[in-house]
């Protein structure tokens, strides 16, 4: 039997070993800002996030049991991510850094229910244990903070001082009574007057510090929005094809730099900063390989490619509009309409012929997809 104390040594040692960058552990208590998370949910800011609102959720944020019955312990953990270079070439796509490397839900699920093994080897019996990424029904922000890791800023992220908001977070629920390492109040805030991050945002999803509307967020669009991207969004979201890191970049709290794990470096140069053109012509196959065991895996190729032509509209380039033509005969009308729209912005850029883009969209206005239609004669519209 380990007694609390010694508990927390094999967790905190254990979870070092695994090689995350912080560690904590926080008692099991109601956190302190659900009834925020639900005005967050009552004012419709999560968009397609129903399940956000599922009583399963709801309930679960608001009491870790119900996440899992047995919990006597939450350990909060972060890892950090590699900074990748953000790309000069205007061809060349943009990802949120944390998803060009190995999906970070496999390697920290591993790295928990490795710190799970070692404290089942020491307890000298099974382990109840959970491992949590971002699935998981709970504030992961609340108690990263809640445990000293860091204070959460205006933008919503975690600030861990000395790795900044590039960190991905994770949590361990155990049935083993642990001594908590957490401060009886956590970190307060830094950020001061600071207001870069909700200024940066090119979409202006911030409707005040610390509250952030999904609904207009350059991650949300790209990632949980199922379908069209709102016509009025898709010039501010530029090349960002996967998540977007702006309120990241312009963080004070993130000009040091720090080593990240090993594999949550960028794979190689595809990924740190993908080849926009590449994608739009990459065969199904090619498709899943580029995606394969990373965070890309979390939307479909015709939301990826749908992405891709925002991103070829946006570029500015004029190498970008054979791209969009082929785009245009996809066989998912998501992909058509929006590269409708991406061949009107790239001439109204002045980086194609309007003359061609026109002929292409003329083609376009007699697709049998009502959606791709609408969005031709729009575009069309905005060409005359």
């Amino acid at each position: 039997m380990l007694d609390p104390a010694a508990a927390r040594d094999v967790i905190v040692e254990a979870a070092r070993r695994a090689g995350f960058h912080r560690v904590a552990l926080v008692p099991i208590e109601a956190p302190r800002r659900h009834a925020l998370y639900e005005q967050w949910i009552a004012g419709g800011a999560h968009g397609e996030m129903t399940y956000l609102a599922e009583p399963a959720h709801v309930d679960g944020r608001r009491d870790l049991r119900r996440v899992l019955s047995e919990a006597r312990t939450l350990v909060v953990v972060a890892l950090a991510y590699a900074r990748a270079t953000v790309p000069a070439d205007r061809l060349r796509g943009k990802l949120a850094r944390y998803a060009a490397g190995d999906d970070y839900h496999l390697v920290m699920k591993a790295k928990l229910a490795q710190v799970a093994d070692e404290l089942a080897r020491a307890a000298g019996r099974a382990v109840v244990a959970r491992p949590c990424v971002d699935t998981a029904p709970l504030h992961e922000r609340e108690w990263a903070e809640r445990g000293g890791l860091g204070f959460v800023a205006k933008n919503t992220m975690l600030i861990a001082p000395g790795l900044g908001s590039y960190v991905v977070l994770g949590e361990l629920l155990v049935d083993v009574d642990a001594t908590p390492t957490a401060p009886i109040d956590p970190p307060k805030p830094r950020c001061g007057s600071c207001r870069a991050c909700l200024d940066a945002c090119p979409t202006g999803a911030f409707t005040d510090a610390y509250v952030l509307d999904a609904r207009r967020c350059i991650s949300y669009l790209t990632i949980e929005q199922a379908g069209a991207i709102p016509r009025e969004l898709r010039a501010p979201i530029g090349t960002w094809i996967f998540g977007c890191d702006v309120c990241q970049e312009v963080c004070p709290f993130n000009a040091a730099d720090h080593a990240p794990a090993d594999a949550l470096h960028a794979r190689d140069d595809d990924h740190a900063a993908p080849d926009l053109v590449a994608l739009a012509f990459a065969p199904s196959n090619q498709l899943r390989q580029f995606v394969k065991r990373t965070a890309l895996r979390r939307v479909g190729r015709a939301q990826l490619l749908r992405n891709v032509a925002v991103a070829l509209g946006n570029s500015g380039d004029p190498r970008a509009h054979a791209a969009l033509v082929h785009l245009l005969a996809n066989a998912a009308p998501l992909v058509r309409a929006h590269a409708a729209w991406g061949l009107a912005r790239l001439a109204l850029l002045g980086a194609a012929p309007v003359d061609e883009a026109r002929a292409a969209l003329d083609v376009a206005t007699r697709d049998p997809d009502d959606d791709v239609r609408a969005e031709a004669i729009a575009a069309l519209t905005s060409l005359a």
